[in-house]
């Protein structure tokens, strides 16, 4: 269940449009109300509503703050998205007077709109949908259920897309065979982070959220490097230890979670990208409340218009890509791996 409050201002114009995501977010989300109504009417109404203190207009601009870099303390508990073409969205930012008076936040999207039966203004653009799943995910991570939304919308676009003759534009900015590589792992590397984190044993089913207990990074460009053990028990556990080959001179030297998040933060730029392979090894941060930066999951991007499938190291095989030797530790190997996917994916 969502506790944050969720308000969808949808212009009149896509009210009846086939492939409304907002109607998907209004129908799965436990707090979320959906107004739709003629221009006047709708602002009408939206000025006699009664909103939180904390609410927050969800709306690119320059004075929207990044979502991502707002404190949980400041973090909005209401959410207005609009819900429309680009133009429809400027019409009632236009229309509705009580709108431009809101705090705004954006997102920093890092891969493209999954939504590619619609057009986008630009390959960054998000659907109502994925923009609304984003902000809830950012703001209540551990909230359950947001992915499945995600995936329900994947489903729908797919048939879509299988319908010869269904009524929809195809999303030609985008090739079949794009790898929907975000920008920053194409441009300039100087400011791209890869990142590595191992967990406790014994924790990776049921309720508990994993436990991080050692995490490496390295920057792409300098080879600058980051590792650092967290304090566990499992650093006793001599077979678990054994698998993980982590050397005792970094486990013996571990810190609590608090000095961890310092120096983790310190080694961040403000202009940093992280970049892991899978989801998990971003949840891993985010359960520590360490996710500090912009965090880009790998095994999200397509190449050659296949979806990557298997370990890290099968993707690397299924590529014709050499797989890097192991000659320390399991996390050292699996960064030089995602390092070389990164190459892959540039050339």
């Amino acid at each position: 269940m969502n506790r944050t409050l969720v308000l969808i201002l949808q212009h009149r114009g896509e009210r009846f449009h086939r492939f409304n995501t907002a109607r998907i977010v209004h129908r799965a989300l436990d707090r979320c109300e959906l107004l739709v109504e003629h221009m006047a009417t709708l602002a009408e109404k939206f000025s006699t509503l009664q909103l939180s203190d904390r609410v927050g207009l969800l709306y690119p601009g320059d004075n929207a703050k990044l979502l991502t870099e707002v404190s949980p303390a400041d973090q909005p508990d209401q959410l207005v998205v609009i819900d429309g073409t680009w133009n429809h969205a400027k019409a009632l930012m236009r229309q509705i007077p009580r709108l431009r008076t809101l705090p705004r936040y954006s997102l920093a999207p890092i891969l493209p709109s999954r939504y590619r039966i619609r057009r986008e203004p630009n390959e960054l653009a998000l659907s109502t949908l994925e923009a609304t799943v984003a902000a809830l995910k950012t703001i209540e991570p551990a909230t359950e259920g947001l992915d499945k939304l995600v995936s329900v919308f994947d489903r729908m676009v797919d048939e879509q897309l299988k319908n010869p003759k269904s009524n929809w534009r195809r999303n030609e900015k985008r090739g079949r065979a794009s790898t929907n590589s975000p920008r920053a792992l194409l441009g300039e590397l100087s400011n791209v982070v890869i990142g590595y984190g191992e967990q406790e044993r014994g924790n990776r089913e049921g309720f508990t959220k994993p436990a991080m207990i050692y995490w490496t990074a390295k920057r792409l460009v300098s080879g600058e490097t980051f590792r650092c053990a967290i304090e566990s028990a499992s650093f006793d556990d001599t077979e678990f230890m054994a698998r993980l080959k982590l050397p005792e001179s970094e486990t013996t030297a571990a810190v609590g979670v608090e000095r961890f998040r310092a120096r983790w933060q310190a080694f961040l730029r403000p202009n940093d990208m992280v970049a892991v392979y899978q989801q998990s090894t971003a949840t891993l941060l985010n359960n520590i409340d360490a996710t500090f930066k912009p965090t880009v999951v790998m095994k999200s991007i397509s190449i050659g218009g296949q979806r990557q499938c298997g370990t890290l190291e099968d993707v690397l095989a299924a590529l014709g890509i050499d797989i890097p030797p192991q000659t320390n530790s399991r996390a050292a190997h699996r960064l030089d791996c995602v390092a070389a996917l990164v190459d892959r994916l540039r050339r």
